[in-house]
């Protein structure tokens, strides 16, 4: 399968660097779903002048995905590969030759895909490209049967890179070990997510869930987000709270596995899949207390995000210290039950701040998304040779 872009713009005519079109930079990743890593680059996306300069993204999977249309319709443009649908390294590789060969435009290319990101660089390193981001967006690995493979991919992935980025301190050094590197904080447009107790009415009104206790996750269906463990405590808290219920947004491959264990502990009326959505800013109002127990994270966005809408959060010990940016956010080990994990949840939705407003404590923090936009359009303008 030969890189496919999704509309019929001719890059090739900005290979020729007319000084009045803007900057491109191109991001490699997985795809472009509904995710951390994604969410982050997206909210950069919005806020930067893209008169001055253009994102475009490479991704390692050939169907269409959740940001696609948004992204076709500011100006950028997403290329499709099937690496991560027919393992096929070789025919990988000359898919990436072939790009850069026909694109010219790009002096700033930032990998996000570590397990891959030593071909890509490498190939990038040899088409002569200037500035090779290197970034790490997790401070672990799921632990499965790639396990290995992917840890020898890690080792070489900073190789032909440039510049280093990781989401937190963990995550940089998680990957990175002793070489400098820059954290760029996952931050979010926390105007958006200001408590508002009418949007909150609102969306439960339309959820249909006004007159329970509402536990929420966000997250991909994924073994790193441990959703069996969730199931396990929001059981618990269904044995304290017979009004409450769970809502979970996201998807991913473990949906039929994760159906099973819901029918499994007779749960099927109080769970409540909502897929992916774009309407965050009312789901996260519409929650008494989010709970997060992934096995690892870089970051985890949604639980700054969470925070911003003064939503209570219990997060795993996955998470790095970042996460904590407000009195509303409380740890715990994995390695505690699930019934003081559902006793802990029901108690932080009594905390004092939950519903106000919080966005003096992302802004002190350094996770609002004006001031990282300003930062990120000025290194990528000046990477590329152009004063910003």
């Amino acid at each position: 399968m030969e890189i496919c872009v999704n509309n019929q713009v001719d890059m090739k005519n900005n290979a020729e660097g007319i000084s009045s079109e803007p900057v491109r930079v191109l991001h490699i990743l997985q795809r472009m779903e509904a995710g951390g890593t994604q969410a982050l680059l997206m909210n950069i996306y919005r806020k930067i002048d893209r008169t001055k300069l253009q994102f475009d993204f490479l991704v390692e999977y050939s169907e269409k995905q959740f940001y696609d249309d948004e992204i076709t319709a500011m100006g950028g443009h997403v290329y499709y590969t099937s690496i991560r649908e027919d393992y096929n390294v070789f025919k990988f590789r000359h898919q990436l030759k072939k790009f850069f060969k026909e694109h010219k435009e790009y002096k700033v290319v930032h990998v996000h895909a570590y397990t891959i990101g030593f071909l890509c660089l490498d190939i990038i390193k040899k088409a002569g490209i200037p500035v090779r981001i290197a970034h790490s967006h997790n401070n672990e690995t799921v632990h499965d049967a790639k396990w290995l493979i992917k840890l020898c991919m890690q080792k070489l992935y900073t190789i032909n890179a440039t510049d280093l980025f990781a989401c937190s301190q963990e995550a940089g050094e998680y990957l990175f070990k002793n070489k400098k590197f820059k954290v760029l904080k996952n931050a979010i447009d926390s105007s958006r997510f200001i408590a508002d107790n009418d949007k909150r009415q609102v969306a439960r009104h339309e959820l249909g869930i006004e007159n329970n206790f509402v536990v929420g996750h966000v997250g991909r269906l994924h073994p790193q987000k441990n959703h069996t463990f969730l199931l396990e405590v929001f059981n618990e808290i269904k044995k304290l709270r017979a009004d409450a219920v769970l809502i979970l947004v996201g998807s991913g491959p473990l949906k039929e596995e994760i159906e099973n264990k819901v029918r499994s502990l007779g749960l099927e009326k109080d769970v409540v899949f909502l897929g992916n959505r774009k309407d965050m800013d009312y789901i996260y109002q519409a929650t008494d207390v989010c709970i997060f127990p992934s096995l690892f994270e870089g970051l985890g966005i949604v639980a700054i995000e969470a925070q911003a809408a003064g939503i209570p959060v219990i997060c795993s010990d996955g998470f790095p210290k970042e996460a904590c940016v407000t009195p509303l956010y409380k740890k715990m080990e994995l390695s505690k039950s699930p019934i003081l994990w559902a006793k802990a949840a029901i108690g932080m939705a009594e905390n004092e701040y939950c519903h106000k407003n919080m966005k003096k404590y992302i802004v002190k923090s350094g996770f609002d998304m004006d001031e990282t936009a300003v930062k990120m359009q000025s290194y990528y303008l000046e990477k590329s040779g152009i004063k910003s």
